[in-house]
């Protein structure tokens, strides 16, 4: 059995940029930074920030370029895939990217609500998330005064 599953929590480095493949079907570029903060042996806090190349096709492409500009906070799940190309001065490039799958918009500043995509959800709406019920809400919630008995329930 094999896997190829990257999942990344980050903030957008630049702007999406939107193409278009021949075939026509939308293709959005954008970069993430992650950050791991650790203590080492002196106990000095230190920082490490690394950088992913992320493609997007399709709904989700479009949808993550309406929506996501740098530093905005996104979570990806996708695969990771190398592209090889011969450069026009006749050297080998390559390069490493993760090919969105779905991805969920973090926090917006203003508190605005996070959404989930994903590429096969047939349509660019964001599929919300349920927001947790209020205290308030709970403490209306009025239960039955009968006792239940366990040897009534059929399980």
């Amino acid at each position: 059995m094999n896997v190829n599953k990257v999942l990344l929590i980050g903030n957008l480095t630049r702007d999406p940029e939107m193409r278009s493949l021949p075939s026509g079907q939308p293709v959005a570029n954008f970069g993430i930074a992650t950050n791991r903060v650790w203590r080492d042996k002196e106990g000095q806090k230190q920082q490490q920030a690394d950088f992913h190349n992320v493609v997007a096709f399709g709904k989700l492409a479009e949808t993550v370029n309406q929506y996501m500009k740098k530093g905005n906070m996104i979570y990806v799940e996708g695969r990771l895939t190398t592209r090889n190309w011969d450069a026009q001065d006749g050297t080998k490039k390559s390069r490493t990217e993760i090919i969105a799958e779905t991805v969920q918009f973090g926090p917006r500043p203003g508190g605005g609500q996070s959404g989930n995509y994903s590429q096969g959800s047939g349509s660019s709406a964001p599929r919300q998330t349920q927001q947790p019920q209020q205290q308030e809400d709970l403490a209306t919630v009025e239960y039955p005064e009968d006792d239940v008995n366990p040897n009534e329930i059929p399980f």
